[in-house]
């Protein structure tokens, strides 16, 4: 078993939690990072050896890709290969969303190993908002390969704390950048050009940039998929950031019929009687993800630590309460989906 480190990046001592991180990262070994989304389990994108480390301790299959982040928009050539009719949008895109939330998936470069693209010949890469993690790809001088910090298939971690739950004895080094500021993973598109018309793009997994904030720069279309068809983009898989404790979703409150002497908790909105599922049961734990307001950012924010309470509570199942899948509402909705699918 690996002892698991965690460093504190304040202000004061920011600068050498940076070179700690990029020691280890350049010895090519695995270090969890803050991003603006939730933490990440980063390794050097161009060190394939490195990169297996992030699949072993995360015990994620090879079929399923990674995000490739960079620390500075111009170093977007080192990892792709933009062909001539994009790279007006893709800098209308980068320039508007980056650094931020928005990642794109395009042609790889030969020197993006095949283990980070599951063998496709196109690679996810974005510029993450997060101060820390531009940081430390900057002082490491390379593209950093990271999906989220935690067991394959289970709730993603946005705080250190919740990285230790999830991968402690496993990855020698936590940076602990405080908790995240966006709660749910990057919204994914492909880009397509399309002659005399505007680009289409394919909404590959929901975000926080919306199909709303896409729209002025293309046209969005949600990506088909049929079951058993193998990921073309991080996050696709049907059954993903799941609790060990069942999770339900139903598409009204009356669908919901309790089993005697189950103990049942609810994940609700904002913990409103008028929403229909707050009085509709004696739950032995209710947690809110917007206490009264109905803010879907906060929502958002709150999601993955809400659902990682309600995992830790002795509960025999989960009910998620929907939320309107406008705007952040489509990515919450993805996630509660996702949870609550059976493998």
């Amino acid at each position: 078993m690996t002892e698991t480190r965690t460093v504190t990046a304040t202000d004061e001592d920011m600068k050498s939690a940076v070179s700690e991180a990029v020691a280890l990262l350049a010895s090519g070994e695995v270090v969890a990072i803050p991003s603006e989304t939730v933490y990440g389990l980063g390794a050097d994108a161009f060190n394939p050896e490195a990169v297996a480390k992030v699949f072993a301790a995360k015990e994620r299959p090879s079929f399923d890709p990674l995000i490739v982040h960079i620390g500075r928009k111009s170093d977007l050539h080192e990892v792709v290969e933009v062909e001539p009719a994009l790279r007006d949008v893709v800098e209308k895109l980068t320039a508007k969303f980056w650094p931020g939330p928005l990642t794109l998936v395009l042609p790889k470069k030969p020197e993006i190993p095949d283990i980070v693209t599951s063998g496709l010949q196109t690679v996810a890469v974005r510029q993450s908002a997060h101060p820390l993690f531009r940081a430390i790809c900057r002082e490491l001088g390379k593209p950093i390969a990271a999906p989220s910090a935690n067991r394959f298939g289970r709730i993603s971690p946005t705080s250190a704390t919740a990285v230790m739950k999830e991968l402690g004895g496993r990855i020698p080094l936590i940076v602990d950048g405080g908790a995240c500021s966006e709660g749910v993973e990057s919204t994914i598109i492909a880009i397509e050009h399309r002659e005399g018309k505007k680009p289409l793009f394919t909404l590959l997994r929901a975000g926080p940039v919306s199909k709303e904030d896409l729209q002025p720069y293309g046209k969005v279309e949600k990506a088909k998929s049929r079951p058993g068809d193998a990921p073309t983009a991080p996050g696709q898989l049907a059954s993903h950031y799941a609790p060990r404790t069942p999770l339900l979703l139903f598409d009204r409150p009356e669908d919901f019929i309790p089993e005697e002497g189950k103990k049942y908790g609810l994940i609700s909105y904002r913990d409103d009687e008028d929403d229909g599922y707050v009085g509709l049961h004696e739950w032995e734990k209710v947690e809110a993800l917007s206490p009264g307001n109905g803010k879907l950012a906060e929502a958002a924010l709150r999601l993955f630590f809400v659902m990682r309470l309600m995992d830790e509570a002795g509960l025999d199942a989960i009910v998620a309460e929907p939320v309107s899948e406008t705007g952040l509402g489509v990515a919450i909705m993805d996630r509660l989906r996702r949870a609550a699918a059976k493998i």
